[in-house]
């Protein structure tokens, strides 16, 4: 017999805010964090980008990092913060016998500190221990021993699809009674090497992600933590419950090293899946949250993918990612997190930065935050390699 898995806290912060109320309020008034660079210089400051407006010393500040403990990077200070409000609002305890685990993805790890200190490390040993920070490891290590976990500790990357897996397993594990308890999650913080390796693809929009508007021109990159404590039916505090995940499949295309299959192939798969694995029919599902990116094909795949398996039924749909800019690693989760929200407030997400429909689909994004009966709710993240990942969250 399967155990049910819920969700019991939820951590997050990203351009739009620290914590849910303020993501919340954010969505609710449609308020962008995509803007200028300011973190660091660079010759691609023309383009924007969705990064949180908190200098590394300020963020160690709000995570309450010891400072006697060593250098920590902004990928582990983000991730850190996004822990502690998913703890918190579970009520984790640190002492607990539970079997406990930890799932985080990362794509970049401590590159951060790697740029600021490389040059240094050509002539001199002085910055010697930030080397081993790179490491995607090295956040999950110390997030862990925060936690108190001892039991199962995994880094997952996969691309942009990095933390929807990373919830995907844990789900798997408290499913098939490994673990009680598990907190899972991604972090990406804005580094030089995303920026200029995104840039050299040829798909950075220079005015802001459109997703699934006919002049889209590109995605904008985010950066951001977000962090879900999931538990098992046996152990979950039924008033901590915030939701439960029903369906989760991942679905591996391999079409093209980065780009989309034309027909959506990858996506539909993970979709139709997902379903299956939660017993649900395409009108269950209340509301979707693409993954939209803004760029010229994924839309158009992703659409497709969704036309072929809801048909003329299609439920509404819209993309974050013009609020939090793409935030890589941490993109699933972070949207894992909105779709919680989108539950437990009964709400529709709206998509921002829609003006003209796509000639090639048929439905609109969600115009605005707008009340709704929601039983389950669809969360899409599709990474380089064509790596396809779906969750489903569903009201307990």
């Amino acid at each position: 017999m399967h155990k049910r898995v819920f969700v019991t806290g939820v951590g997050i912060i990203t351009a739009i805010g620290n914590g849910t109320g303020q993501t919340l309020d954010s969505l609710k008034k449609k308020t962008s964090g995509i803007g200028r660079l300011t973190l660091f210089r660079s010759i691609r400051s023309d383009i924007p980008v969705a990064e949180i407006p908190l200098s590394l010393d300020q963020l160690s500040e709000i995570a309450e990092a010891d400072p006697g403990s060593g250098p920590v990077t902004r990928n582990t200070l983000l991730s850190l913060i996004a822990t502690r409000q998913a703890m918190l609002s579970s009520n984790w305890d640190i002492t607990s016998p539970l079997r406990s685990g930890i799932i985080l993805a990362t794509t970049v790890g401590g590159m951060d500190f790697n740029e600021r200190y490389y040059g240094s490390l050509l002539t001199d040993d002085t910055h010697k221990d930030v080397i081993t920070l790179l490491d995607s490891a090295d956040c999950t290590e110390k997030i862990a021993e925060y936690a108190g976990i001892r039991h199962h500790v995994t880094t997952i990357s996969t691309a942009c699809s990095s933390s929807a897996n990373a919830i995907m397993l844990g789900s798997r594990l408290i499913r098939n009674n490994r673990l009680e308890r598990v907190l899972v999650g991604g972090t990406d913080s804005l580094t030089r090497f995303t920026l200029n390796g995104f840039f050299a693809l040829e798909i950075l929009s220079p005015t802001g992600c459109r997703p699934f508007d006919r002049n889209r021109n590109g995605l904008t990159i985010g950066e951001g933590a977000a962090v879900l404590v999931l538990e098992s039916e046996s152990v979950a505090d039924p008033s901590a419950i915030l939701c439960e995940i029903t369906g989760y499949a991942n679905a591996n295309e391999a079409y093209h090293a980065t780009a989309s299959s034309a027909d959506g192939s990858g996506a539909f798969l993970a979709m139709k899946e997902a379903l299956s694995t939660a017993f649900l029919k395409p009108a269950d599902i209340g509301y979707i949250n693409a993954h939209g990116t803004g760029t010229e094909i994924n839309d158009l795949s992703e659409g497709r993918a969704i036309e072929k398996l809801f048909g003329n039924d299609i439920p509404p749909v819209s993309s974050t990612k013009a609020f939090t800019g793409h935030t890589l690693g941490a993109a699933g989760a972070v949207e894992a997190v909105i779709s919680v929200l989108s539950l437990r407030h009964q709400m529709l997400i709206p998509g921002i930065n829609f003006v003209t429909p796509m000639e090639e689909l048929h439905f609109l994004p969600v115009p605005e935050a707008t009340p709704c009966r929601l039983n389950h709710v669809m969360s899409n993240s599709f990474g380089f390699g064509g790596n396809n990942t779906t969750l489903i969250f569903s009201r307990s």
